[in-house]
């Protein structure tokens, strides 16, 4: 779902999709539900599609009785085998291509097995006989529901299939024979299109449901995001607290870097506040880019963000703190407020402890103590300069 965004989304269904077909993106989405859901009716489809056309042995056996043998090795010993095989292939091979040539061959082999051998009975039913081929059409669209492409594909062979053999059995003249014609392409086109209004509702539902999805991981990072900033806020902190402190999570200890930009509220006063967005924000990506996978970037408070830095030693902690703070130095941005040439700084405070021995609160605690003193001897420093306290 990351792979398409919700103005994508919104965009198709506002387009429309009259050829249905989306846009490569959303397309690769659908023809993997498309193919989940195929996959997943398979077995059952096969089974109860199998069990009718196999049931066709009484008629058989009543219409077709000088034929009768040929009609239970096709039936039993080719078509059944079949149907069974394509489950299996398909489960072993998913995919929306392999779903759909499958669904054609069962359609065409179904109608094409009875009939060829039906064709040399010169039974007098041969025309009821024929007519149940219509069974095989209805369940190859309605059933089976492969995509519309495939649905016109296998209709047409379906058609090629019947005509030819009903014209080859000798045993309708030519009008009988153009009523056959007639019937099929009727209930073709009807078929076709109750295929092309199902494929475009079921395309049209699988974008809503995009779009919801889309809609509701948006809501879910919204709740859980700065949105001036793009970090982690007060409320997603929970949600991570949890997963740090939580019994057999594999984590043993866990850093805490509290930061401040230094003389901020002094920037917003000469700045203005835009500029003080603009400041906040290239503050916070830059220190985002420095933590990178090591731990999680909160806006704690106005101008105060908290690193969590789960199962890093106290020596590496202070490294990516001092490595944080010069980096917001390196910045460059000019603070009109101080003297000539200066810029913005940061100061920070840490904390470090087992995860079995203090709690978040106690590390917060140790951390904005930290910051204090990094503030008291003069900003733009890490405190405490040389070790880090840990908590007993």
């Amino acid at each position: 779902m990351s792979a398409v965004t919700l103005e994508e989304v919104d965009r198709q269904i506002r387009n429309g999709f009259r050829l249905l077909r989306f846009k490569p993106a959303i397309e690769s989405l659908f023809l993997q539900d498309y193919t989940a859901h195929r996959v997943k009716l398979a077995p059952i489809w096969a089974i109860v599609g199998t069990l009718i056309y196999d049931m066709v042995y009484f008629g058989d056996r009543t219409m077709m009785a000088n034929v009768f043998p040929q009609l239970v090795i096709v039936r039993f010993g080719i078509f059944t085998p079949f149907a069974l095989f394509s489950v299996l292939a398909l489960r072993r091979w998913p995919s929306a291509l392999n779903y759909d040539l499958l669904a054609i061959g069962v359609a065409v082999l179904g109608a094409l097995l009875p009939m060829s051998v039906a064709m040399h009975s010169g039974s007098p039913y041969l025309f009821v006989y024929q007519n149940g081929n219509v069974a095989a059409f209805l369940f190859f669209v309605i059933a089976l529901r492969p995509r519309f492409v495939t649905i016109l594909l296998g209709l047409a062979l379906m058609c090629a299939v019947q005509f030819t053999t009903t014209k080859l059995s000798g045993a309708f003249d030519d009008v009988v024979y153009a009523g056959i014609v007639t019937f099929y392409i009727t209930l073709v086109i009807f078929l076709v299109i109750s295929a092309y209004i199902s494929e475009h509702k079921d395309r049209l539902n699988f974008l809503n449901q995009l779009r919801g999805g889309l809609l509701h991981v948006q809501l879910e990072q919204k709740s859980e995001r700065d949105e001036l900033t793009g970090l982690f806020n007060r409320h997603s902190l929970e949600r991570v607290r949890s997963s740090i402190w939580r019994t057999k999570s594999g984590t043993t200890s866990v850093a805490i870097v509290m930061i401040d930009i230094d003389r901020f509220k002094l920037f917003n006063d000469v700045h203005g506040h835009i500029e003080g967005d603009d400041c906040i924000r290239a503050v916070c990506q830059c220190i985002s880019r420095e933590i990178g996978v090591s731990g999680t970037t909160f806006r704690f408070g106005g101008e105060e963000i908290l690193i969590l830095l789960p199962n890093v030693d106290r020596e590496k902690a202070f490294a990516i703190a001092e490595r944080t703070r010069g980096a917001v130095e390196a910045l460059g941005i000019r603070h009109r407020g101080l003297d000539d040439g200066q810029v913005i700084t940061a100061s920070l405070g840490v904390a470090w402890g087992e995860t079995s021995r203090q709690s978040l609160e106690d590390l917060l605690k140790t951390a904005d103590t930290a910051l204090y003193e990094a503030k008291r001897h003069g900003r733009n420093a890490v405190f405490p300069p040389h070790a880090l306290p840990e908590l007993s």
